[in-house]
C-alpha cells in the first residue's frame, strides 16, 4: 500500500504530469501522422478512439517511466 501512496505521489509531483503530456502530444501527434495519415488527409474517415487512444497511452507510458524510476531510486 505505500508503494502505491508513492508512485500516485510520484505521478502527480516534481513536472512529471506536464512532462508526459508533452511527451505525449508532441509523439502522439508524429504516431497519428504515421497510423492515421489517410484519414488525416482526407482519404478515409478518422478513427477518433486511435487517436484519443495514442495520446493516453503515450501519456501512461511515460508516466509510468518517471514513477518506476523514482521508485527504483528510493531503494537501498
Amino acid at each position: 500500500m505505500l508503494t502505491l501512496r508513492l508512485a500516485c505521489r510520484f505521478a502527480l509531483s516534481d513536472g512529471v504530469p506536464r512532462r508526459s503530456f508533452f511527451v505525449a502530444l508532441i509523439v502522439g501527434a508524429v504516431l497519428n501522422l504515421i497510423n492515421q495519415g489517410d484519414a488525416l488527409f482526407g482519404a478515409v474517415p478518422i478513427n477518433l478512439l486511435k487517436v484519443i487512444l495514442t495520446y493516453f497511452v503515450l501519456y501512461a507510458v511515460c508516466t509510468y517511466g518517471a514513477v518506476s524510476f523514482e521508485l527504483r531510486k528510493m531503494r537501498p
